[in-house]
């Protein structure tokens, strides 16, 4: 237990842009707001007192993707999704996963991604580019698990399980699928 009660340090199992603890402040004086900032290696999230652990550890879990999102906006070239395609293979896959190219393309608006394994391409839609880490990283997971294993069959998911967020990250993408399809309101005002 920390020393003071309003302060808790939890090492994290979201390790995104090189975080590796999360600091939680609590307040008396916040009523309803929560907030989260980097101050060097650690995540400093503000959450009202009154917060049971369950809402502290779920509103932890939201702010980190909400500063994972906004970081993830600083769209990385093709350099770098090739570098941390092979990071990812070598962390998840034992570096088995050798891809020849990959890189972001803007003609694929019906998949998220794409894997050609006889040449060893992978292909990123554009419309990944903003998302969460988590969500990036799946999507370069699932191509790089292809080199490996073609189609979709049980060897293909077992080798995704290693990747602790892949329910998480299929959800979300299930999400902006299904918010595609909504209807617009007439009239509605879009920002």
């Amino acid at each position: 237990m920390p020393a003071d009660p309003q302060r808790s340090v939890t090492d994290t199992p979201h390790r995104g842009a090189g975080t590796s603890a999360v600091e939680v402040r609590r307040s008396p004086r916040r009523r309803r707001t929560v907030s989260a900032y980097r101050e060097g290696d650690r995540t400093i999230v503000l959450i009202p007192a009154r917060m049971s652990e369950a809402e502290e550890r779920r509103w932890v879990g939201v702010m980190l993707d909400k500063l994972a999102a906004q970081e993830s906006r600083g769209v990385l070239g093709d350099r770098e999704l090739t570098d941390r395609a092979l990071r990812l293979s070598e962390q998840y896959f034992g570096g088995r996963a050798r891809p020849g190219s990959v890189r972001w393309v803007t003609n694929q608006n019906t998949r998220w991604g794409s894997c050609t394994p006889s040449e060893g391409s992978i292909r990123l839609s554009h419309r990944l580019q903003g998302m969460p880490e988590y969500v990036v990283d799946y999507v370069l997971l699932h191509e790089l698990a292809h080199l490996l294993v073609p189609g979709h069959g049980p060897g293909f998911w077992r080798l995704l399980e290693a990747y602790p967020r892949t329910e998480r990250a299929r959800g979300y993408l299930e999400g902006v699928v299904a918010a595609g399809r909504l209807p617009h309101l007439p009239g509605a005002r879009e920002d």
